[in-house]
């Protein structure tokens, strides 16, 4: 019988005064630990992993109005155990609302099989701003299987479909998905205003979407490199159509 962590928590975000939000709801479970701070609520990892077995969920409302910031203390280290490891962020956000959920990398560990899920369902006028770091291995380690998935939707209307899916080796070293790369990324901006011009070039492409919004993908050697890539792509939305809705807000006490 698989073992493992299963965890629920979760974060309401209100608006407060002064334009901060007041969170409503701020709850922990197992690994999941939620902690307050002026400027944003992070992700502080209360145990090793994710490790198989796991089943995690994190739960994001953001009401109207409001604007909410999630960050995390450390990366998260996808680990191998007793079967699949899942990790599962669902986010609403509504009407002239705003999420930025940035948090540190995660690791692909040799012999994992991890699974990261995102569902967002986002207002008419909502905005958006979802970062993604994944590392492939430890240092000089082969990765373990990983398949994140992304499903975004704005008023009832799909957005984005986007997976990646590393299950094998041969996946990994394919020159159609990732080559020699050691790191992946993307961040996905989202709302009215958004936009780019296409572009692709030197591991970075940026994709203007069918709707209100602009998703950034790279590929480098490591983490430090990309992270550099997806910050150009943010910057060519920034260019595109002025300041981008990418500012951390405070969080006022419940």
């Amino acid at each position: 019988m698989t073992r493992g962590y299963t965890a629920r928590a979760a974060v309401t975000a209100a608006p407060g005064a002064g334009g901060a939000p007041r969170l409503t709801r701020l709850r922990s479970d197992g690994p999941l630990a939620l902690r307050q701070t002026p400027d944003a609520v992070y992700l502080v990892g209360a145990a090793a992993g994710p490790l198989g077995g796991d089943d995690l969920e994190l739960d994001l409302v953001v009401e109207p109005g409001a604007r909410l910031a999630v960050r995390s203390a450390a990366t998260s280290l996808a680990l191998p155990g007793d079967g699949e490891s899942r990790m599962t962020v669902r986010a609403s956000v509504g009407a002239g609302a705003h999420l930025d959920f940035a948090p540190e990398p995660t690791v692909a560990a040799r012999g994992c099989r991890h699974r990261a899920a995102a569902e967002i369902d986002l207002a008419a006028d909502a905005t958006l701003r979802w970062f993604e770091e994944l590392v492939l291995g430890r240092h000089r380690e082969e990765p373990g299987r990983h398949t994140s998935r992304f499903d975004v939707t704005v008023a009832g209307v799909p957005l984005l479909r986007h997976e990646l899916r590393l299950t094998d080796r041969l996946a990994c070293t394919s020159r159609a998905v990732l080559g020699d790369a050691g790191a992946a990324g993307s961040v996905l901006l989202a709302g009215p205003g958004v936009a780019a011009e296409p572009h692709a070039a030197d591991g970075l492409a940026v994709l203007p979407l069918a709707g209100p919004g602009v998703l950034v993908t790279a590929v480098a050697a490591d983490s430090a490199a990309l992270r550099r890539l997806l910050a150009e792509g943010e910057r060519r939305c920034r260019q595109a159509a002025g300041p981008a809705p990418t500012r951390q807000a405070a969080v006022a006490p419940a």
